[in-house]
């Protein structure tokens, strides 16, 4: 990661479709050296609005979905979480009357052990993010947006929730009305993030939700600057494919919110909500009716195989993104 030839790659990301943009660009680097081209020096910015706390623990749930996929541990059935996992203390702590909603495996919760420990020794969360990520040998700078907590809260038909009990604990169910993050007024980007930014040949917006993942990210003060300021370009892959998200709300998001649930409806999102921010949109070969109407408006659109069902999926999307905005 410290090679000074490498082609300086930055992945904005929320959870699962984030983790495996950002292993599919680990692959294409590793692809890319075992030909003798320049590897890639990649970081992800991670969300962290999704953050909790359980019984006593600090729980990252992006950074950790990104930290174990590129480490070659999650658990790609469930999209979260770690492989071939055991369950011993959570069924314990059910046994003594704690709450059991929000599932972690024993290894997982040994993630969330040392990193409440380091941070109560007064580290910041990037510093144990790089202590974390170092230990399980991941191929890529981990950077949380922010070292301040900030807490994203959904207002359904019922009230204000935690993100956490409206994704996990109440599964999605409620319909979306407003969203609001805690504390992000006074939150700010951490240095490591503001210098990666401005020091990107390529930015990519992963396929994350885009209003409580890279919604999240984008909402920090002097965060979109950055990005508007910063010399790379910028390329989005929509998280929708033929109407639906691959995984999670964004498409019931987009309905209830005011959008449209279609890979067109994320391209109107970003450029009504960021204007100038994407260069380029990527959409799935799925969604080809919908190029017409988007590139009369203006949009710049590639069009590609976006579903990532496999590894080999992974990094096929990578290499085709780095191949369209990362001239050799």
């Amino acid at each position: 990661m410290n090679d000074l030839s490498a082609r300086r790659v930055v992945v904005l990301a929320g959870g699962y479709g984030g983790a495996k943009l950002s292993h599919g660009m680990a692959l294409a680097s590793a692809a890319r050296v075992a030909r003798g081209t320049d590897g890639l020096a990649l970081s992800v910015i991670v969300n962290t609005g999704d953050d909790l706390e359980l019984h006593g623990l600090v729980v990252c749930p992006d950074l950790d979905t990104v930290m174990y996929t590129l480490a070659g541990l999650a658990n790609d059935e469930t999209g979260w979480g770690v492989r071939d996992e055991t369950w011993s203390t959570i069924e314990m702590l059910g046994r003594y009357g704690a709450g059991t909603w929000f599932g972690l495996g024993d290894r997982d919760m040994a993630t969330h052990i040392r990193r409440s420990q380091l941070l109560r020794a007064g580290r910041n969360l990037t510093q144990v993010s790089a202590e974390l990520a170092a230990s399980l040998e991941v191929p890529a700078t981990l950077l949380p947006m922010t070292d301040d907590e900030v807490r994203t809260e959904i207002r359904t038909p019922d009230g204000w929730i935690e993100f956490q009990e409206y994704f996990v604990h109440r599964g999605q169910q409620d319909r979306v009305l407003e969203i609001r993050r805690r504390g992000i007024e006074t939150a700010r980007p951490t240095p490591q993030v503001l210098a990666t930014i401005d020091d990107a040949e390529l930015i990519v917006v992963a396929p994350s939700n885009p209003f409580v993942s890279v919604g999240t990210i984008l909402a920090l003060p002097g965060l979109l600057d950055a990005l508007l300021e910063a010399p790379a370009p910028i390329v989005a892959v929509s998280p929708v494919v033929g109407g639906k998200a691959l995984r999670g709300p964004a498409d019931r998001m987009l309905e209830s919110l005011g959008g449209t649930a279609s890979a067109a409806g994320v391209v109107v999102h970003y450029r009504e909500r960021y204007p100038g921010l994407v260069d380029t949109f990527v959409l799935d070969e799925t969604d080809l009716a919908e190029v017409p109407a988007l590139e009369a408006s203006g949009a710049r659109l590639d069009l590609l195989p976006t579903v990532m069902r496999t590894h080999e999926d992974r990094e096929a999307l990578a290499q085709a993104i780095i191949a369209g905005h990362l001239p050799d």
